[in-house]
This record gives structure tokens, C-alpha cells and sequence, in this order.
């Protein structure tokens, strides 16, 4: 077109030249505002690679979170399972044992005693109630029964509970504080009978008491007295077992 405009007159040739270099400088000002940037391409993979390494670590966090919800599950079901398994053997056994301790010739069944959970699904999300009624007893709440009673169902849970996993041994003191002659007697004679060598689960018992109605079921007795000479306290041991069991032993 400007080889046919310069051929026509040199006039219109100047003006097609004129408008090639407006548009020439147009759009190289439009160019120039643009400011392209020649290090696009590297950056972009640049951010690529970020958006890369920030998705690993994504998938690397997400996997922790997992394996974190997964460890918990199973040491949540392993801590349900354990509890259970000590709640359910002491809910089956408090109620023999309590029946042993209260046990007598008036009462030849003893008293009942029952564990139950306050919620069974969630046992951790709510309490263990301990119900327990003394012979010729109707249900009463465990503070209504005497100081005596209580102590009769503390001890009964206690045996309950060691008797899922026994501990080498015992240290009673003076829990016969409580409790009237007859009582003693039928604790201190479980308690022996427990201590003996046939016994299911038999354990040792150091017991701490100020009423003779346990002496004679001991096998040993340690008494602790003040010794005036040194002005320190000193110990006094007897064996009972040279005499043989006590006549009223269980």
C-alpha cells in the first residue's frame, strides 16, 4: 500500500508514513506501559515450586493428625478395656466379700453390696456408685449408714478391688476404729483367713489396731512403747504362732 501510495503522489506517501510511525510509537508506548517482565516465567516456577513444598508439608501434617487421632483412638480403647476389665471383676466380687465381712449366725447370707456405673457406654464421663445393705437393712444412701457399716463396705470394695490385681501387702490402720467387738472379730478372721497360705490370693497384712479382738488372729504382734533409757521409742515382737491358730479362726 505505500509503494502504490508513493507511485500515486508523493503527498499521500509522507501522510502513510506519518501514520505508520504514529502507530509505530503508539504501540511501543503501549509496550513500554506494559513493562513486560522478562522473569516471569522463572518466577512463576519459583512459586511452582513453593506451592509444591507447601502441599508436602500439608500432606505431611494431615498424615501426623491421623496418625495422632489413630494413636488416641487406641489408647482410649486400651484405657476403656483395662477399666473395665477391673470395674466388671470388682462389680462380681464386692458383693461375696461383703457378704463375708456381715455374715453371722442371725444373718447366715450376710448383707448385698452392688458396683454399677453412672454412664455404662462412657464409664469415664460419669461416676461408679457403690451401693451396699448391711444385713436386715433396707437401700439407704451409703452416708445414712453407721460409721460402722461404712467401714464394713470400704473394706469390702478395697479386698473387691485388690483381688483383680493383688499387691504384695497390706497396711490396715486402725480401720477397726469404727467397728463394735463382733465386727472386729469378723474382719480380723477375714482378714487372717486371706493371709493364709491356701488361700486364693493369699497377702501379707500389717495391721494397726488398738482393740484386742485382732491380736489373737495375728501370727506376730509388734508393740511400740517408749523406752526411758534412751528416750526413744523402741519395739516389742511376740510370735503366735508356737500356739497354734486361734480357736475361733476361719
Amino acid at each position: 500500500h505505500l509503494a502504490a501510495a508513493a507511485a500515486s503522489s508523493p503527498r499521500d506517501a509522507a501522510r502513510v508514513a506519518a501514520d505508520l510511525r504514529a502507530d509505530i510509537d503508539a504501540r511501543s508506548a503501549s509496550l513500554a506501559r506494559g513493562a513486560p517482565n522478562l522473569k516471569a516465567l522463572d518466577q512463576y516456577e519459583a512459586v511452582k515450586a513453593r506451592e509444591r513444598d507447601q502441599a508436602d508439608e500439608v500432606d505431611a501434617a494431615r498424615g501426623a493428625a491421623r496418625a495422632a487421632a489413630d494413636a488416641y483412638a487406641r489408647l482410649r480403647a486400651r484405657r476403656h478395656a483395662l477399666f473395665m476389665a477391673a470395674f466388671e471383676h470388682a462389680a462380681a466380687s464386692v458383693d461375696d466379700v461383703f457378704k463375708d465381712l456381715t455374715r453371722s449366725d442371725a444373718h447366715p447370707t450376710g448383707g448385698s453390696a452392688h458396683l454399677s456405673l453412672d454412664n455404662a457406654d462412657e464409664p469415664f464421663a460419669g461416676g461408679v456408685k457403690f451401693t451396699a445393705m448391711p444385713p436386715a437393712k433396707r437401700y439407704r444412701d451409703m452416708d445414712a449408714l453407721s460409721g460402722g457399716e461404712r467401714t464394713l463396705s470400704a473394706l469390702a470394695l478395697l479386698f473387691a478391688v485388690h483381688s483383680f490385681r493383688a499387691s504384695p501387702f497390706f497396711v490396715l490402720d486402725e480401720v477397726d476404729a469404727a467397728l463394735d467387738a463382733a465386727n472386729v472379730a469378723r474382719v480380723a478372721a477375714y482378714v487372717r483367713a486371706r493371709t493364709r497360705p491356701g488361700a486364693a490370693q493369699p497377702l501379707q497384712a500389717v495391721v494397726i489396731s488398738l482393740k484386742d479382738g485382732f491380736y489373737h488372729h495375728a501370727d506376730t504382734l509388734v508393740g511400740v512403747c517408749r523406752d526411758g533409757a534412751s528416750g526413744a521409742s523402741a519395739t516389742l515382737t511376740f510370735d503366735l504362732e508356737r500356739y497354734g491358730p486361734p480357736a475361733a479362726a476361719v
